[in-house]
């Protein structure tokens, strides 16, 4: 699959302030330079596959102050869509423009595939509005699971590294409670991170004792860390530790399937586990299975 890398340089262009400066988005075209539109905000609606699933009141009321003083300083982006414009980029200041009470807005239309519209959306939030990590791993899994990318082809379509892309899609192994504690900003990243592969459970008893004793993220770590060492019998003499290989091998799994990886055995035999909590979890690792026999 042919994976354009400059995705970032041309997201760059789109959000320049600089009238000359505004490109495609594709790698080696340049669009002509076309100044924003006035559109009313009637006929602008929010992208349905908008990456980010809830605004701060409190910064959109003060945006909508700082719009209603100064207008909106940086155009949205809409592309056309059944008569109508749909937000590619500025949903936030948008949302602003009409608490501020604005009939019209200024926008720059472009023309754009639905899969450009994701990227375009994601990384948009990404690089201006640390978006949520619940919400960008799920838009790294809509990326993967409808075109088909591997984390390799989504990082650097991002601009980002492989592992950061791996260690967001982990968490969406966690139950669903936790990871609205992670919206809500009830518990961190690095708290959710830090209950990838415990039993859920396990998991949901330390992220409220997280939330309610407000523990840090390493006496978070520290709690799960303490539970994944088993309470088992003695290991008897003829077992044998695993061997650092094996170990690689194990902590390379979990990070690709996202879940818990376990082994049993020596590098001569032996057997290797791989948990799932829920029919959406082992539906996830069959699809990732699936894409992994394309390769």
């Amino acid at each position: 699959m042919a994976v354009n890398r400059g995705l970032g340089k041309g997201l760059s262009a789109l959000f320049s302030n600089t009238e000359a400066e505004y490109g495609d988005i594709e790698v080696g075209s340049r669009a002509p330079a076309q100044a924003p539109l006035k559109i009313p905000v009637r006929d602008i609606y929010a992208n349905p596959s908008q990456p980010r699933k809830s605004f701060d009141r409190e910064a959109l009321s003060e945006l909508a102050h700082s719009i209603r003083e100064h207008g909106i300083i940086s155009p949205l982006v809409v592309c056309p869509r059944g008569g109508k414009y749909m937000i590619v980029a500025g949903e936030r200041r948008f949302r602003a423009a009409l608490e501020a009470g604005l009939e019209e807005v200024p926008a720059i239309v472009r023309e754009l595939s639905d899969r450009q519209v994701r990227e375009v959306a994601l990384i948009e939030n990404l690089q201006r509005e640390d978006l949520n990590p619940v919400d960008a791993a799920e838009g790294l899994r809509q990326l993967i699971d409808e075109y088909g990318m591997t984390q390799e082809e989504v990082a650097q379509r991002l601009g980002k590294s492989r592992p950061w892309v791996a260690n967001l899609l982990r968490l969406l192994s966690l139950p669903q409670p936790i990871l609205d504690m992670v919206r809500g900003k009830r518990l961190s990243e690095g708290h959710a991170r830090a209950l990838v592969g415990l039993d859920h459970p396990e998991a949901m008893g330390f992220a409220q004792k997280a939330a309610e004793q407000n523990l840090s993220v390493r006496e978070m770590e520290k709690l799960a860390r303490e539970s994944r060492v088993p309470s088992r019998p003695r290991q008897r003499q003829s077992e044998v530790p695993h061997s650092m290989e094996l170990k690689d091998l194990i902590s390379d799994m979990q990070r690709v399937f996202g879940t818990k990886v376990s082994a049993v055995g020596t590098n001569s035999k032996g057997r290797i586990y791989i948990d799932y909590f829920s029919p959406d979890d082992l539906d996830r690792i069959f699809h990732l299975v699936q894409k992994l026999k394309r390769m």
